[in-house]
């Protein structure tokens, strides 16, 4: 597999992300593509005494910044380090692209540029996240703050195949993120995306309050992109409030320093669960599933995610 890598997108690049392609070479067995300005990728490489295994950059020269309008990865920087990785994907010289960098750009390159996959309405923004029990997928986190119900009604379906193939979750359970549980509750969008997901193939749940998303009541939690993008947010403040309060409550005297010695195994475990991409149970399924693929059925047979 070639996974094609925008070396300019993000914070630290591109030292962080030189760094990460080659942990994904060791970890994955995978090629890499890298996009970006060639002489700063390879003084990078070269400063920091990495070996650029198993890697083809082709040189870009603009970078599409986290304050650039979402539509200059089409315009007046296509031919930055992301616009470039799209137009690689497009031509089928990769099997999948990564980048860190401007979402906007991301999201309007991956519908434009790369096209989306027949019959998929809207891409969305999918962020596995940590639970009480297990990983869930949030869908859609940012890429559409305003939602039609048949484009909710997609992302289950999206999310459900994600489940399934990816995290190897038997028949997951699809949910809709509201501010009550009854059918009735809600937005008028979310109220018809409720009636779509029932009549939907897929295990839809019902819908689903912000209180029990982190107990892992789902598998699946599907929002518009300005809900799931406030969950999302939230959960990365109280986790970071409640890791800051512990450690100040161990850092309190000499006393309270013993006692983190002695619960240390413990915090560690729970870091990773919670940290569930990296040296976590969860991140390398033991016994993969072979799941029945969904099929999309056909809008004029049944009227799935199809508003009257």
């Amino acid at each position: 597999m070639k996974i094609i890598v925008d070396a300019f997108g993000g914070d630290h690049a591109p030292l962080e992300i030189l760094k990460g392609a080659m942990q994904a070479v060791d970890t994955y067995d995978v090629d890499i593509i890298l996009t970006g300005k060639e002489a700063e990728i390879r003084r990078c490489a070269e400063e920091n005494r990495l070996q650029l295994r198993r890697t083809r950059i082709v040189d870009a020269p603009q970078v599409i910044t986290m304050e650039d309008d979402a539509k200059s990865v089409l315009r007046s920087k296509k031919d930055s380090s992301l616009g470039v990785a799209f137009q690689l994907l497009k031509a089928g010289e990769g099997d999948a692209l990564v980048s860190a960098g401007n979402t906007g750009a991301v999201t309007v390159g991956a519908t434009l540029i790369t096209g989306r996959i027949k019959g998929v309405k809207r891409p969305a923004i999918a962020s596995v996240m940590p639970s009480a029990s297990k990983p869930f997928l949030m869908m859609d986190c940012g890429a559409n703050a305003e939602c039609k119900p048949e484009f909710l009604c997609q992302f289950g379906l999206l999310g459900s195949l994600y489940m399934q193939h990816v995290l190897h979750v038997k028949n997951p359970r699809v949910a809709l993120a509201n501010n009550g549980t009854e059918p009735t509750k809600g937005t008028p969008t979310v109220r018809a995306a409720y009636d779509l997901m029932t009549a939907a193939p897929y295990n839809f749940v019902g819908n689903i309050e912000g209180r029990q998303i982190p107990f892992g009541d789902a598998d699946v939690v599907v929002a518009d992109g300005f809900t799931g993008n406030l969950i999302l947010k939230t959960y990365e403040g109280v986790a970071k409030v409640l890791m800051n309060e512990m450690k100040g409550l161990f850092k309190k005297n000499a006393f309270t320093l013993l006692s983190a010695l002695g619960v240390s195994g413990g915090l560690k475990n729970m870091k990773a669960k919670f940290d569930w991409g990296y040296k976590s149970r969860w991140s390398r399924p033991t016994a993969p599933q072979t799941p029945a693929p969904l099929r999309m059925p056909s809008n004029r047979r049944s009227g799935f995610c199809k508003t009257t």
